[in-house]
C-alpha cells in the first residue's frame, strides 16, 4: 500500500480491501479481482496526501462507496472498479482517455456518466435541471451510474458530522428532496430509509435526537412484546413444517416523524413503531401459495385491520417490490404490522429491483424496469417546462404511492396516486390522451378530474375535434401527460400568436406606427406583458381592442420623457420598500455572519414568531423571506436554492407582536368555546384574532388566531390551553406551498 500515509491508514486501507475481496469472492473471477487491484492502485495515487474534512485519507471515501455498492446494492466486479475510480478524472490528473485505456470502454463510460452528474446540486438551478436531465439519461445506458451515485451520497451523510453546519443542512435537504425518492423508486428500500433518517437528523436535530431517545428507551419493552406476539406464530409454523426466520423490526425515526405530523399525534399516540417480518424459504414456483398460507396461519390468532392488508405478490409494486402486509390486532389491544415474503423477495427488496436488471437474467424484473426508464425517457425528450417544473414533476413521480387499474380489455395499467381520468388517457396513448372527451369508470359516465382509485376499469370516449384544454394541467399528476398537454397548446398557442402579430400589424399601420422591436418593448412595458408571443397570442385572441391601442399611441407620442413620466405615474413614483409586516417598529431579524439589517417580510406558509429556528429566503421580486426551519416547503427551497439562503438571527425587543394559527381537537363538551376564549382573553390577557371551532359527533375541531410576542409566550399559551378538559391536542398550523 501507500508510503506517504501512516501505518495507522493503511492499515484501514487494508482492511477495507479485504473486505472488497471477500464480499465478491464468490462472484468474480481472478482476473476480475486484479482489475479490481489495478483500480485501487490508481485511485491511491490519483488521492495521494489528500484528507477529507473528518482528517481520513480520501481514498477511504471510494472504497467505503465500493463496499456499499457491492454489499447494500448488490452489483459486481465492474462497479467496484467504478466506485473507486469514481473521482478520479474530477480530482486529479487523469483524464477519461486514461480510464479507457486501462480498464476499458464500459468502465469508463460509468466514469463518464459519474463525472458529468456531479453538479447536480453544484449550479443555479436552471443547470440543476439539466444535470439532473444528464442523471437520468443515463438510466437509459446504464442504470449503474445511478446506483453508485446513490452510494456515494449515502456514505457522505453517514460521514457528515466534520462538515459546516449550513453545509450539513443543503446537502442533507438536497437527499431528502432527490436521492432519497430516487432510492425508493428504484427498489433500494433500505438505503432510502437510512438517507431519510440522515438527512431528518442535520434538518432537524433536536426532533431526530428526541424521537431517537425514545425509540432506544422503549425499544427493550417493545421487543418483548414482539417475542411474546410471535411465539404462537412461530409454533404454528414449525408444526407445519414451514421454513421461515421471523425478524423484529422497528420503524425509521423519519416515518415515525411523518405520521406524527401527518396525524397530528405525538410519539406516544403512535402505535405501530415496531413490526415483525416473516421469510420463508420456498421454492419460486410455491411463493404465493405459501405466503397466503402463513398469513391464514397469523390470522388464525390476531383479528386483521381490513383497511390495513396490501396484496403485493399478487400485483408487485412497479420497483419489483413483492410481499404481504397486514395489521393486526396484538394481545393487550396493541396493533402490529406482519410483512410476510419469501427470501427472494426480501433479497429484492433491500438489494432493489435496479441490481437485477440485465446483471441476473430475470426477464420479468427486466421488462418491469424497462418500462420504467421508457417512462422516464417520455419526459425527457419532449419536456417544455421550467427547470423547477421539470425537477418537482418527476420527483412526484418518484416518490407518489400507486395504484392498479385495468383497460376495458382488462390490461393491468400503474399509476401514480392522485391520478386522473386524463392521465390514464395519456397512459394508453398520446393520440388517445390528447382526443379525450370522456371518460367511464366502471360502466358509469365521471368528469375527466375524477381521482382514480385501484381496482378502477376505465374507457376513455374521444373525438377527432378534441384538443386538450389548459385546465387539464390543474387535474394531472403524469409527467407524460403533463408534458403532452403543455406541448400540444403551446403548439395552438404558437399558431394563434402567429395570426396574431398580422392582426396588431394592420392595427398599428392603421394608427401609422410600424412594428419594429422598439415598438414591441413598448407595447410589452406598457400591458405589463411577460414576452413576445404572449403579447401576439393576446391579439390573436383579439383582446388588444382599438382603444387600448390608441392610448398607447397617445402615451409614446408623449415623448421619451412623457413615456417615463406615465411609467412611474402608473407604478409609483418610487419603487415600493419591502419591510416587515410591523412598520412601527424596528426590525426584529438580522441577517448573515454580519448580522445586517436588512428588510425582509415574514412567509405565511409557516408564519414565524420570535424565537423560532429559521432562515432567510432571498426571493426574486419580494426581497428576503423568512421561513421556519420546519416550514413544510424548506427542505425544497435549500436543495433548489442553497445560493439564496442566509442566515437569521433574532435579536432582543418586546414591542414587536406576531400573529399565530393555532389548530385545536377534542372532545366536544357543553360551554367549551367559552372556557377556551375566557382562558386567552381574560386569564392570559391575549388579543384573538378570530375563532372558528366546529363539532360532529362529540369530537371538535377548529382554529384560533392569537397575537404573541414570542415563541415561549405562544408555548406558554399552548399549555394552558391543553390543562381544559376535553382538549386532546393544540398544534401550530403550517401551510404547505
Amino acid at each position: 500500500m501507500s508510503k506517504t500515509i501512516s501505518e495507522k491508514d493503511n492499515k484501514a486501507i487494508c482492511e477495507r480491501y479485504r473486505s472488497i475481496l471477500r464480499s465478491l469472492r464468490d462472484r468474480s473471477t481472478s482476473q476480475e479481482l486484479a482489475t479490481i487491484r489495478r483500480a485501487l492502485d490508481l485511485a491511491l495515487d490519483a488521492h495521494s496526501n489528500v484528507r477529507r474534512k473528518s482528517g481520513e485519507p480520501y481514498i477511504l471515501h471510494p472504497m467505503e462507496v465500493a463496499m456499499i455498492v457491492v454489499d447494500e446494492i448488490g452489483l459486481g466486479a465492474t462497479s467496484v472498479v467504478s466506485a473507486l475510480l469514481h473521482d478520479v478524472v474530477e480530482d486529479s490528473d487523469y483524464r477519461l482517455e486514461d480510464i479507457d485505456r486501462l480498464f476499458g470502454e464500459k468502465i469508463a463510460r460509468i466514469i463518464d456518466g459519474l463525472t458529468k452528474i456531479s453538479g447536480v446540486f453544484d449550479q443555479h438551478t436552471s443547470a440543476q435541471a439539466e444535470n439532473f436531465r444528464k442523471m437520468l439519461l443515463t438510466l437509459g445506458d446504464d442504470v449503474r451510474v445511478i446506483l453508485i451515485k446513490l452510494a456515494d451520497r449515502l456514505h457522505n451523510m453517514r460521514t457528515m458530522d466534520s462538515m459546516p453546519a449550513h453545509k450539513q443542512v443543503k446537502i442533507a435537504s438536497e437527499t431528502l428532496y432527490l436521492y432519497a425518492p430516487l432510492a425508493h423508486r428504484l427498489g433500494l428500500y433500505n438505503i432510502k430509509t437510512e438517507l431519510e433518517d440522515l438527512s431528518l437528523k442535520y434538518t432537524e436535530p433536536e426532533v431526530y435526537r428526541d424521537i431517537s431517545m425514545r425509540m432506544k428507551a422503549a425499544q427493550a419493552d417493545e421487543l418483548r412484546y414482539l417475542k411474546k406476539f410471535s411465539s404462537p406464530i412461530d409454533a404454528a409454523l414449525k408444526d407445519e413444517g414451514i421454513k421461515f426466520t421471523i425478524k423484529e423490526r422497528a420503524k425509521s425515526i423519519y416515518s415515525i416523524r411523518k405520521k406524527m405530523i401527518n396525524q397530528s399525534v405525538s410519539f406516544d399516540e403512535i402505535y405501530d413503531k415496531y413490526a415483525i417480518r416473516i421469510i420463508l424459504d420456498t421454492p419460486l414456483e410455491g411463493e404465493k401459495a405459501i405466503c397466503w398460507r402463513v398469513f391464514s396461519i397469523v390470522t388464525d390468532f390476531y383479528h386483521p385491520n381490513p383497511d390495513r392488508m396490501r396484496d403485493w405478490i399478487s400485483t408487485p409494486k412497479s420497483t419489483g417490490y413483492e410481499s404481504l402486509h397486514t395489521t393486526v390486532m396484538g394481545p393487550d389491544g396493541n396493533w402490529v404490522e406482519v410483512q410476510i415474503r419469501s427470501k427472494r423477495m426480501d433479497e429484492q427488496a433491500e438489494k432493489g429491483l435496479a441490481s437485477h436488471w440485465k446483471y441476473k437474467g430475470d426477464d420479468e424484473v427486466d421488462s418491469r424496469f424497462e418500462q420504467w426508464i421508457n417512462r422516464v425517457r417520455e419526459a425527457l425528450e419532449s419536456n417544455n417546462s421550467t427547470a423547477l417544473e421539470f425537477i418537482d414533476d418527476f420527483r412526484f413521480n418518484l416518490f407518489s404511492d400507486e395504484i392498479f387499474v385495468f383497460t376495458p380489455k382488462g390490461e393491468l395499467k400503474t399509476l401514480p396516486k392522485g391520478a386522473c381520468c386524463i392521465d390514464f388517457s395519456f397512459e394508453i396513448h398520446t393520440d388517445i390522451g390528447l382526443r379525450t372527451l370522456g371518460a367511464k369508470v366502471n360502466g358509469k359516465m365521471v368528469q375527466l378530474n375524477y381521482k382514480l382509485k385501484s381496482g378502477d376499469q376505465i374507457e376513455i370516449i374521444t373525438s377527432s375535434n378534441q384538443k386538450p384544454k389548459e385546465e387539464w394541467l390543474n387535474y394531472v399528476v403524469t409527467s407524460k401527460a403533463r408534458t403532452k398537454i403543455k406541448s400540444s397548446l403551446n403548439e395552438e398557442r404558437k399558431q394563434i400568436a402567429e395570426y396574431g402579430k398580422e392582426i396588431l400589424t394592420r392595427k398599428l399601420n392603421f394608427l401609422k406606427i410600424k412594428l419594429n422591436d422598439q415598438v414591441e418593448t413598448q407595447l410589452l412595458n406598457f400591458l405589463k406583458l411577460r414576452d413576445s408571443q404572449e403579447l401576439y397570442y393576446q391579439a390573436g385572441l383579439q383582446l388588444l381592442d382599438n382603444q387600448l391601442l390608441k392610448s398607447f399611441v397617445k402615451e409614446r407620442n408623449g415623448g421619451f420623457v412623457g413615456y417615463i413620466r406615465n411609467r412611474f405615474k402608473k407604478q409609483g413614483a418610487s419603487p415600493q420598500i419591502i419591510s416587515n409586516s410591523q412598520d412601527k417598529t424596528p426590525s426584529k431579524l438580522v441577517f448573515g455572519t454580519e448580522e445586517q439589517d436588512l428588510p425582509y417580510k415574514l412567509s405565511p406558509c409557516c408564519s414565524p414568531i420570535d424565537g423560532d429556528d429559521v432562515f432567510g429566503y432571498i426571493t426574486i421580486n419580494e426581497g428576503i423571506k423568512v421561513h421556519r426551519k420546519d416550514c413544510p416547503n424548506a427542505i425544497a427551497l435549500q436543495s433548489r436554492y442553497g445560493n439564496r439562503i442566509i442566515k437569521a438571527t433574532w435579536i432582543s425587543s418586546d414591542v414587536v407582536e406576531f400573529t399565530a394559527n393555532l389548530v385545536i381537537k377534542g372532545i366536544d363538551t357543553v360551554g367549551l368555546v367559552n372556557r377556551i376564549t375566557q382562558l386567552i382573553s381574560h386569564d392570559l390577557d391575549v388579543n384573538i384574532r378570530s375563532i372558528n371551532i366546529n363539532g360532529d359527533a362529540g369530537i371538535f375541531e377548529g382554529s384560533i388566531v392569537v397575537v404573541v410576542r414570542n415563541r415561549v409566550h405562544l408555548q406558554n399559551i399552548i399549555n394552558e390551553i391543553k390543562k381544559i378538559e376535553g382538549i386532546k391536542s393544540v398544534e401550530r398550523y403550517l401551510k404547505n406551498a
